[in-house]
């Protein structure tokens, strides 16, 4: 892989973007049913939100790897970040009236909550150190 390339690929802000593209089109396709501007505006909101959690998603994973240990350090940080994340986005879209809040944060909820249960595993599979 090229130094660009690897640079690109390593780059939050890259992450952020394409967190907001993928996780907000997916929103959009979920609200589909209901008049514009919903889906439009579901969409905007989980592309934010997807952005936002995804730069402090890493970071909150490592912080929390360093609070527990033995086999809590495996599963309590995918459970805290999950159920935050959760909070976050019911709350938000509430606010927002967004008409399909399962539908709207059931992906971004799978793919974030796979990640942290990856990285939580790597990371305790090295006794805790990111």
């Amino acid at each position: 892989m090229s130094l660009r390339l690897r640079a690109l690929a390593g780059s939050g802000v890259v992450h952020g973007l394409f967190a907001f593209l993928a996780m907000g089109g997916w929103a959009v396709f979920a609200n589909r049913a209901y008049p514009m501007p919903k889906p439009l505006l579901a969409g905007l909101v989980q592309g934010a939100l997807s952005a936002i959690l995804t730069l402090f998603l890493k970071a909150g994973i490592e912080h929390l790897s360093k609070r527990f240990q033995g086999s809590a350090a495996y599963w309590a940080p995918p459970l805290f970040t999950c159920l935050a994340s959760t909070s976050v986005l019911v709350a938000i879209h509430a606010l927002s009236g967004t008409p399909e809040i399962a539908r709207t944060i059931a992906v971004p909820l799978a793919v974030s909550t796979t990640y942290a249960v990856l990285y939580s595993y790597s990371i305790a599979g090295k006794g805790n150190r990111p």
